[in-house]
């Protein structure tokens, strides 16, 4: 019997899922807070902002706007910090956006100590769910996560908003979901926690899921199957990290996504964009370094998925063609740097290891052969 304690951020206090969730979440939101900071960013949906903060003031409640700068960074939160310590009574945030928008609003919320209510307006990630926040430069490069004491106070899913992001955002929600299974079944090396185990299988229910319905999901908005990879996508891959807890962490696929976002030529990719082609490269590397004909079948089938769904298969998709092996060696440096994700794969990877592994994946371009990765690296 194991003697460790673990805390385990599972879910949102309340979730409100459906067509029609937000009107629904209006008096629950009238609950948790009277004046609130509703934060966003996009110019796309500044419309839809304006719009909710019209139906929270005739509920009653009286929000200040806040606009997010740049991604989730620090100086955009010191300088949001003050404008809700300035809106004297301020007692709630209301992140609606993407998921950088959703993290930026946790974390606000976290150290003022306030009321959290998400609303995502895409299925692009699970951040809308999770008890974790990504923090990046202004520039967009990527550089720590941060742990929360909990998940937000109440999630609105409202199917109507949603449906109003770019299909791409969904592709890219299908990507960054299906990395569960990938990188759960890794990082849970074999773990004996009942928890962690059930969280496993669930993350290749919900590969499974994606599988089967992620083609028709896109293919048509107004279907069941819609329905079921956008929850799964923004919902359900969350409840996985939340129930699998540190023994269900990101490997080697979101630390490609890391290095990525090092190169200003990248910051044009969506973040599940990025973490899927991290999910290839990290079963190139299980190719590579240990002959894994599995991970050979699982990264040709996720490559037709991937390309009927438009998403990046190589360094050509994701704008990098033109990139130098330096600049290469800069996204591979940071994703092998102490303490990343990518150690927890059950093997050493090298720099070298990831930079052939990254340039395998573009067909034609060769790789040099001191590149070519060691058979000692995965001995």
């Amino acid at each position: 019997m194991s003697s460790t304690v673990n805390l385990h951020a599972i879910a949102p206090a309340q979730v409100l899922r459906g067509a029609g969730a937000w009107q629904e979440s209006l008096p629950r939101i009238s609950a948790l807070c009277q004046r609130p900071l509703v934060l966003g960013r996009s110019s796309n949906t500044a419309a839809l902002r304006d719009r909710l903060l019209a139906d929270l003031r005739r509920g009653g409640l009286a929000p200040l706007a806040g606009e997010l700068r740049f991604d989730c960074c620090e100086a955009d939160l010191t300088r949001l910090a003050a404008e809700a310590a300035a809106g004297a009574g301020t007692d709630a945030v209301v992140a609606i956006g993407g998921g950088k928008v959703l993290d930026a609003g946790k974390l606000l919320a976290h150290r003022l100590g306030l009321a959290c209510i998400t609303v995502p307006t895409s299925a692009a990630t699970c951040a809308g769910w999770t008890a974790l926040a990504n923090l990046y430069s202004p520039q967009g490069a990527f550089q720590g996560d941060v742990a929360l004491d909990r998940c937000p106070d109440l999630l609105v899913f409202d199917h109507g908003l949603v449906r109003q992001a770019p299909a791409r955002t969904l592709a890219s929600g299908i990507a960054d979901a299906m990395a569960k299974w990938y990188e759960a079944s890794v990082s849970s090396g074999g773990s004996g926690d009942g928890l962690v185990q059930q969280a496993v299988q669930q993350a290749r229910v919900l590969r499974d899921q994606l599988l089967l319905d992620g083609v028709e999901a896109m293919a048509a908005p107004s279907s069941e199957a819609w329905v079921r990879v956008a929850e799964a996508s923004a919902l359900t891959a969350g409840l996985i990290g939340g129930v699998g807890g540190a023994g269900c962490r990101t490997v080697a696929a979101h630390a490609v996504h890391n290095g990525l976002t090092q190169l200003a030529a990248c910051h044009g990719a969506l973040h599940g964009e990025k973490v899927g082609f991290g999910v290839l490269v990290q079963l190139r590397l299980e190719e590579l370094l240990r002959a894994n004909h599995l991970a050979a079948q699982a990264r040709r089938q996720l490559i037709a998925l991937f390309r009927s769904l438009a998403l990046p298969v190589n360094l050509d998709d994701l704008g990098l063609a033109a990139s130098s092996l330096g600049e290469l060696r800069q996204v591979c440096a940071f994703a092998c740097r102490p303490g990343s994700d990518l150690h927890r794969l059950p093997f050493p990877v090298s720099e070298t290891d990831l930079l052939a592994a990254l340039l395998s994946t573009t067909a034609g371009v060769p790789v040099p052969p001191a590149l070519s990765p060691s058979r000692e690296s995965g001995s």
